[in-house]
């Protein structure tokens, strides 16, 4: 198969955005949006893929540092598509092949469009095709002036339309394929002249028309795929469209979501089959989800493995959890970073927990804290229980064995260890060690004084 490369233009900055972020940057499902046209790039087989960068550079490269198929190249003036891809032509320096040009703010775009458009590229022997759409309301756009075999004589700007142009609704997408050869040998004969000193891209067709070459227009079926993400309005709709795509394959993969339109599922979440989704959940972070799972309503879970069969109650927060297999939490109750929870472990209403490990069958029910602790099978933690893990300075384990019985609001002020099949009375502050089979009890003896309330009245 030809070899095939991309440049992806991600210069410019995005004033529209109103961001000190680049606009590239701003996640959109999961992702930064410049990572959406990159995928797509690569899944259509693209390599190497260049990266034209220009504002906060430093952010941008350092997004996709370590992946082997991307290359940077400066764009130190923006001074229009034609100069950025030219920016990128050094980095290129010995490619043949058939080259792609897309646009760093399309994460609409899908790589089967790119396939299609390659495909027609090659078969046709273009020197030049465009992706382009048709648009009801093409108001703003650049149309699309073909001849009378079909192939396109120009591209003109709406402001530069006349009537009848402004009756075309072929509109340019801003995204190219070319031949190498015509790419590297033309593109420094493009100029400047026009009221913003820029050079544009679109007059590389211009080239390829004077020379006789072959240039094509490849529609889309979805309008959708081109659109620019240029301020906040745009990136929601963006953010829209991709969450509207990635609920729908998980509906067809299985997976129940009792209303998609309010259910934000991120880019590269996994579930499984018969699991249920209930409204306003949001899922990101790389997550697995089991077989079998049932997430109520207004959950938040993030770069967590579920497994099959768990239940996770309403307004919970899940992050960087593990759960194993039958396990119940919430609703309410918020898992923190480095929490394992094993097979058939209950997480009540308003607990937390920060790195803890519990082993099977344990469970908190309600309104505690768990911090730095290390919980084996079989073991109750009574309401109100707290692990004093953090001494203002350095933060402290506490080790709690088998089948201990913890009672309702117990204080364990670690470095402290219960031991196995030992019970702690209610109300206890534990400071020392608890030896196997014992029952801790630390309490100030109660005191009635009989009549003092009568006493005490007017």
């Amino acid at each position: 198969m030809e070899s095939l490369a991309s440049i992806v233009l991600a210069a410019g900055k995005g004033t529209r955005m109103k961001s000190g972020l680049i606009k590239v940057l701003h996640p959109v499902a999961g992702l930064p949006m410049i990572a959406w046209p990159l995928a797509a790039a690569r899944e259509a087989g693209s390599d190497p893929i260049i990266l034209v960068i220009g504002h906060q550079a430093n952010a941008v490269q350092g997004t996709f540092r370590g992946a082997a198929d991307i290359r940077c190249a400066m764009q130190e003036e923006q001074l229009g598509t034609g100069h950025a891809v030219a920016c990128a032509l050094d980095v290129l320096t010995g490619f043949r092949g058939t080259v792609l040009i897309l646009c760093g703010d399309t994460p609409l775009l899908r790589s089967e469009t790119l396939k299609e458009m390659l495909t027609f590229h090659r078969d046709n022997g273009a020197a030049l095709t465009v992706l382009t759409s048709l648009m009801d309301d093409p108001y703003g756009y650049g149309r699309v002036v073909r001849d009378a075999s079909g192939q396109v004589s120009r591209i003109v700007e709406q402001k530069d339309a006349d009537p009848e142009e402004q009756q075309i609704r072929e509109i340019n997408s801003g995204i190219y394929c070319m031949d190498s050869e015509f790419l590297f040998g033309n593109i420094k004969g493009i100029s400047n002249d026009n009221a913003q000193g820029e050079y544009y891209l679109t007059d590389l067709l211009a080239i390829a028309v004077r020379k006789g070459l072959t240039c094509l227009a490849l529609p889309t079926s979805d309008a959708d795929e081109i659109m620019g993400v240029n301020d906040r309005v745009q990136l929601a709709e963006a953010g829209r469209i991709l969450r509207s795509r990635i609920n729908r394959d998980h509906m067809l993969n299985g997976v129940t979501l009792i209303d998609p339109e309010t259910t934000y599922i991120d880019h590269g979440v996994s579930i499984g089959a018969d699991s249920t989704i209930h409204p306003g959940c949001q899922i990101g972070g790389g997550t697995i989800i089991g077989e079998g799972c049932e997430i109520e309503q207004n959950v938040s879970i993030s770069g967590c493995r579920i497994g099959d069969d768990c239940h996770i109650k309403a307004a919970s927060v899940l992050e960087d959890s593990e759960l194993g297999e039958d396990v119940a939490v919430g609703p309410m109750a918020h898992l923190r970073p480095g929490t394992v929870l094993a097979k058939k472990v209950k997480i009540g209403n308003f607990v937390e927990t920060k790195k803890v490990v519990m082993g099977e069958g344990s469970k908190a029910s309600h309104l505690t804290y768990l911090g730095d602790a290390e919980i084996g099978r079989n073991v109750n933690i009574g309401c109100g229980t707290i692990t004093c893990n953090y001494d203002g300075v350095n933060k402290h384990r506490t080790i709690i064995g088998d089948d201990v019985f913890i009672g309702s609001d117990v204080q364990l002020v670690a470095p402290v260890s219960v031991g196995r099949n030992s019970l702690v009375a209610a109300g206890t502050t534990v400071t020392t060690d608890v030896p196997p089979d014992s029952l801790a009890l630390s309490r100030t003896p109660q005191i009635n004084k009989e009549g003092w309330r009568l006493k005490k009245k007017p």
